[in-house]
């Protein structure tokens, strides 16, 4: 045999020589929560090692992990069930428990990247990302209600939103609006190809925003698509959005591939709650080696093509301090 490709498997330091994809601390984006209060914190039951934290503690939270190496995050409200409303209101409103733990992160970090939440569905009553009015998502009449939001997000000092609600039209709304409002250096992650999946249920625990009545179906995209995708980025990207995110990440692998292979925007991918949950609890069950798994999960993401990933496994991975 002329070719035998074990001689390039044969020992940890030829295997290290050609391997052709590797992890690194910088590739990660951290998911954090917010929630009211001081001095609190509360582990989320459905993803162990995981907390919702008072903005005082989310700042030490933060430094904790500016200190492995971390530089990128992404936060999220638990919203009091009595400041929910139709509208969302709270989600600009001055003041709020979300714009503060803005304001505060980013002066406290200056340096680091901090990914924003644009959505309704934390403030909403209905639990959905857009206006409800008889049963229906109103599409049109969301969109000021998430310009609203961008732009109060800016004002608190956000350099990165990520519209997460999947209406039509969204980004390119959002780009103008911040444009007109003086934000034009205010980038936009665009929640690209969001399926309509199963594996979303421990993050709607954690902000307790799982839908009042019947599903997200009609905005988030079906699982069975995949061209499907193809439209939305070609929109996301004549709408002017800086990054194209793909979401859930390990059941989509094909779609992270499929736009990175069709655009020459950055891709980025949410390894999702229940993603993270999963290798957990199979892991806390002795059924799986759970940092093996991780890693494997996370390099098959950055495989397939995403060169940013947002994870809850992030700080357990700059632990490892793989360089």
């Amino acid at each position: 045999m002329l070719q035998r490709p074990r001689r390039n498997r044969s020992s940890a330091v030829i295997r290290s020589m050609v391997e052709e994809t590797r992890l690194s601390v910088n590739d990660m984006l951290f998911p954090l929560f917010v929630m009211d209060g001081k001095n609190v914190s509360t582990e989320i039951k459905s993803m162990p090692g995981i907390y919702r934290y008072s903005t005082d503690l989310l700042l030490k939270e933060i430094e904790s992990c500016v200190q492995l190496g971390i530089q990128s995050f992404a936060l999220f409200p638990q919203v009091a069930e009595s400041k929910k409303d139709s509208m969302a209101t709270e989600s600009y409103k001055k003041g709020s428990l979300y714009l503060e733990s803005i304001y505060e992160v980013t002066k406290r970090f200056p340096e680091i990247s901090l990914l924003t939440d644009v959505a309704m569905d934390p403030y909403s009553s209905d639990g959905h990302d857009g206006i409800v009015q008889g049963g229906q998502i109103l599409n049109d009449e969301t969109l000021p209600v998430l310009a609203k939001m961008a732009i109060a997000q800016a004002q608190a000092g956000s350099k990165l939103i990520g519209p997460s609600d999947m209406m039509d039209g969204r980004i390119g709304y959002l780009r103008e609006s911040l444009d007109d409002a003086g934000f034009s250096n205010v980038g936009i992650m665009a929640y690209t190809a969001k399926y309509a999946s199963a594996f979303y249920g421990p993050f709607r625990d954690a902000l307790e925003s799982a839908p009042k009545f019947g599903d997200k179906k009609t905005y988030q995209m079906n699982p069975a698509n995949r061209r499907e995708a193809l439209i939305e980025l070609e929109l996301d990207e004549s709408e002017g959005a800086d990054f194209l995110m793909v979401k859930p990440a390990l059941a989509y692998l094909d779609i992270i591939s499929l736009l990175r292979e069709n655009s020459h925007l950055p891709i980025a991918a949410y390894n999702v709650s229940g993603e993270y949950a999963m290798v957990k609890a199979a892991a806390q069950q002795g059924w799986i080696d759970g940092e093996k798994a991780m890693l494997e999960c996370l390099l098959s993401i950055k495989r397939a093509g995403a060169q940013v990933i947002l994870t809850y496994f992030a700080k357990e991975f700059a632990q490892l301090k793989i360089s």
